[in-house]
């Protein structure tokens, strides 16, 4: 392993640890880290050469303030049937009605599946990320205009899917749900999803689900 020099000009105390990131040059992971060590570094250029380090962690969470919170968890639970351990979206952060929502789920260590997927090299199993893209899809089905939310959807059938990385602990799943067509009549709703870590596409695939109103 070598030293990937980051450029970019940073202030402050931070800038020894913060250029440097311990990954072989050239390698997949490097092009990931340096990224995500650019985007830190580009947080870190706000903060004055004369703010103490300490004051770098309430910097860096200034930076998430614009992604504003829509639905927060206890909200998505009033929309969607899903609970403990299979709720997999943790906070709604845009939602048009009838049209798209965008989710996000933040993936822990502590989540029952890396037990054994796989116990030495933790990765969100490729199903459970289309879970949570159709749960984030669930946002627009289950509300107006599209139905009153009485009723359940489910899956009739994913296409076009891809993963594109691996999904691990630590990461942040972003994902986006667009409604392409729903045909009340058949209960039949098309959507395209999109899921991306670090700004980097993830997954991708187009989903089918069918409405079944209550009796």
């Amino acid at each position: 392993a070598g030293f990937v020099t980051i450029g970019g000009a940073v202030s402050g105390d931070v800038s020894g640890a913060a250029r440097r990131v311990l990954v072989r040059p050239g390698s997949g992971a490097a092009v990931a880290r340096n990224r995500r060590a650019n985007a830190v570094l580009t947080m870190c250029a706000a903060v004055d050469a004369t703010e103490p380090v300490k004051d770098l962690a309430m910097t860096l969470s200034a930076n998430t303030a614009p992604l504003e919170t829509v639905l927060d968890t206890m909200e998505i639970m009033k929309v969607l049937p899903h609970r403990y351990p299979f709720l997999l979206v943790d906070k709604i952060v845009h939602f048009v009605p009838g049209e798209v929502a965008i989710g996000v789920k933040s993936v822990s260590m502590n989540e029952p599946q890396f037990t054994g997927h796989f116990p030495d090299r933790p990765i969100m199993p490729g199903v459970l990320m289309i879970e949570a893209m159709a749960q984030v899809g669930g946002i627009v089905m289950l509300q107006e205009p599209i139905t009153d939310g009485k009723g359940e959807f489910f899956f009739a059938g994913v296409d076009n899917v891809k993963w594109r990385k691996p999904v691990v602990p630590g990461d942040t799943l972003v994902m986006r749900m667009d409604l392409k067509a729903f045909k009340k009549r058949f209960g039949i709703g098309k959507m395209s999803g999109k899921a991306y870590v670090d700004g980097v596409l993830a997954v991708e695939g187009d989903f089918t689900f069918a409405y079944v109103a209550p009796k």
